[in-house]
């Protein structure tokens, strides 16, 4: 008869909790992760980059010669879209300031060897409901302000640069439209020519010119 072991406690047998098989991922399914992860990246990228050139800014090179001397051929900008952005938001024309440089989409320039629907680059002159009148080499805006009339390029810093403006315009804006003008009024082709500007088609005011840097410039 063999003597218990009194150190040994009675009782049925515990059974051994065994541990969850831990599995490990495979190369090939890492090597998915990592790919759609990659491809995330990439897609919100582009969705951000489309988000900035459509709502805040945009990059636009200038060609031509219309807005010597303030701008040059190739010159490089950034066009600020914040305010046409929002004013689309709450549903409001987006109205620039007098003589601010802007950004707009003129549809038929076919006819002037243009092309069809072109972004041009002018400095705003008339605004919304006021008429303009060109004549003898001078613009005067008549408004409720000034109802005898004033000539821009006369009390604005712009004016320095203009010498004369050629044609023959008389003309009252609709609610929804500016009069545009180059600064190289001899050779530009604007709103004297294929009249007045669509609010909607305004894409920015330029903020920026970034090149050449010897040359750059917040406007």
């Amino acid at each position: 008869m063999t003597p218990e072991n009194p150190n040994t406690a009675a009782g049925p047998a515990q059974p051994t909790e065994e541990q969850p098989p831990v599995h490990q991922p495979t190369d090939r399914h890492q090597g998915l992760r990592d790919t759609l992860s990659i491809v995330a990246v990439f897609v919100t990228a582009l969705v951000l980059a489309w988000g900035l050139i459509s709502f805040v800014f945009q990059s636009y090179e200038v060609n031509g010669s219309s807005m010597e001397t303030t701008l040059q051929n190739n010159d490089h900008l950034v066009v600020w879209k914040v305010a046409r952005t929002w004013a689309r938001i709450t549903r409001h024309p987006y109205v620039p300031n007098r003589g601010d440089i802007i950004i707009f989409n003129e549809p038929n320039l076919e006819q002037y060897g243009q092309g069809n629907d072109k972004q041009l680059v002018k400095r705003v002159i008339g605004l919304p409901g006021e008429r303009v009148v060109v004549k003898n080499g001078e613009i005067t805006i008549y408004n409720k302000v000034d109802p005898k009339g004033f000539d821009p390029d006369k009390t604005l810093a712009y004016g320095k640069v203009i010498p004369m403006t050629s044609g023959d315009i008389n003309l009252t804006l609709g609610t929804n439209q500016i009069f545009v003008c180059g600064d190289n009024r001899p050779d530009s082709l604007d709103s004297r020519v294929f009249g007045p500007v669509n609010l909607n088609n305004v894409v920015g005011k330029l903020a920026v010119r970034v090149l050449p840097l010897n040359n750059a410039k917040v406007f």
